[in-house]
């Protein structure tokens, strides 16, 4: 069934929370902090301060080498096969959650993100 859309940011804070846990929480953990040297934290992230690099990830993964909060990460984040509004909703949550700023991301901004940014190719190996 569809999710039905948020009609407010606590809406979007709500259907977010369900994604996140679903989604998100066995890597990021509950309260956002992360796995030492495995998945970068969520909670105070200044990873997250530039959106539309937040929304690439959840929507093409992440691979290879971050600097989230001033500690380097090398892992693997798969692509997530997510709505816009499920991308919109979780991401308003991490962002509202664990002393992050409080954006909102909306169901524009993530279709701009999906249209304007290349699928993630992964570099052959070596």
């Amino acid at each position: 069934p569809k999710a039905p859309l948020a009609k407010s940011k606590e809406e979007r804070i709500e259907f977010g929370s369900r994604v996140f846990k679903q989604n998100c929480m066995a890597c990021h953990q509950a309260q956002g902090q992360g796995i030492e040297n495995a998945f970068p934290p969520l909670a105070k992230s200044d990873y997250l301060k530039n959106k539309n690099k937040s929304i690439e990830a959840v929507i093409h993964g992440l691979s290879g080498k971050v600097i989230v909060n001033g500690k380097e990460f090398n892992g693997v984040m798969p692509a997530w096969e997510l709505s816009d509004e499920d991308v919109a909703n979780v991401l308003t949550y991490i962002y509202n959650s664990w002393g992050n700023g409080g954006s909102v991301v909306t169901n524009d901004e993530v279709q701009r993100v999906r249209k304007s940014a290349p699928k993630k190719v992964q570099a052959s190996e070596e």
